[in-house]
């Protein structure tokens, strides 16, 4: 995985086509996944210069989830879909608005970024509380030449209700039955083992602080804290580092078809496929009473989609398919503000 200086406060400038400048500047608020944070926060600062000012909290998804079904905020986060009959319930609608990959970081005194193989029933194990020890050897066989110290292995996982949980615990519950029987996938788990940490920003940092560690974030936080990520042996039985190449390689197999375009790239075939790749969504209600937030959250997107593709790029995260954004252009203009159509924005 190629390193890159990602600066969240500090940002690249970003190209702002001249069709989208607004007369009054609009601030929209939202909250949910940290997932995706790092890249609307790059959004947020291009798009201030089209007239939209974004404030948004990188709580998790349950808290993101819970606080637009309070109505708390103009839009929430989550990288778990929402089932139909959740959004019916909540008069909300989902749109994805980027693909990021999971990776796993770990803390191994003398082992560099992308020399650790592993694979994803090793990963279940470990956090099974199966394999203690990075001398395992389970682990030692599939790491020929690679010195693997006498040292117990320390999991780290999130504490709050998280999509990125969900990705990941999906993903072992597709490569282990014994993951699938005993604890399965969602955004808060019983853990097997190990400590938990909020938010990508605190497993990062945990894994950074602990020697042994071994955790799950989005790629772009392996990245900014130039922590050690593994490569994963995918569906192919070919082993993978985490890279933009091989994250592209499984986000091209997505069927967007489904409701809510919930789509699934966990465990993709290819063989250069990244195994744990997803999209990561916006929940906005359905019955919006404010109609002038609920257009600038949708002219928020629309710019990330026009203007937000090198950013998302940088930061290793994959846009969406052009076809994809005019699918949720489309949806958006079935949400009804006043009797008139939300989308697209006067």
């Amino acid at each position: 995985m190629i390193h890159r200086r990602l600066a969240l406060g500090g940002l690249v400038a970003l190209a702002v086509a001249p069709t989208l400048a607004f007369a009054q500047p609009a601030t929209i608020t939202g909250a949910g996944a940290s997932f995706p944070n790092p890249v609307y926060q790059r959004w947020g600062e291009g798009a201030k210069a089209a007239g939209l000012q974004l404030n948004y909290q990188s709580v998790g998804s349950g808290a993101g989830v819970n606080q637009i079904r309070n109505r708390t905020v103009d839009f929430g986060a989550s990288d778990a879909p929402l089932s139909q009959q959740q959004l019916t319930e909540g008069n909300l609608m989902q749109f994805p608005t980027v693909m990021g990959a999971v990776v796993p970081i770990v803390n191994i005194p003398g082992v560099a970024d992308g020399q650790l193989r592993l694979t994803g029933e090793l990963l279940a194990d470990i956090y099974l509380g199966k394999v203690t020890k990075w001398n395992d050897p389970r682990i030692v066989e599939m790491n020929s030449g690679v010195t693997l110290p006498n040292l117990a292995i320390a999991p780290v996982y999130r504490a709050d209700s998280s999509g990125t949980s969900f990705v990941f615990t999906s993903y072992l519950a597709a490569v282990s039955s014994e993951w699938k029987d005993k604890v399965g996938a969602g955004t808060s788990v019983r853990w097997g083992t190990g400590a938990g940490a909020r938010g990508n920003e605190g497993v990062a940092g945990t894994v950074r602080n602990t020697r042994g560690g071994i955790g799950y974030v989005e790629n772009a936080y392996a990245s900014q804290n130039k922590l050690a990520a593994a490569q994963l042996r995918n569906k192919a039985g070919k082993f993978v580092h985490p890279s933009m190449e091989s994250f592209q390689a499984a986000a091209s197999s997505a069927n967007w078809s489904v409701p809510g375009f919930a789509a699934s790239i966990i465990d993709q075939g290819g063989d250069a496929s990244w195994p744990i790749v997803s999209p990561t969504f916006i929940l906005l209600p359905t019955n919006p009473t404010d109609a002038d937030r609920t257009r600038a959250v949708m002219r928020f997107f629309d710019w990330a989609y026009t203007n937000g593709g090198a950013a998302a790029r940088e930061l290793e995260y994959i846009p969406l398919p052009e076809a994809v954004q005019t699918a949720v252009r489309a949806a958006w203009a079935g949400v009804q503000v006043n009797g008139q159509p939300a989308w697209p924005a006067r």
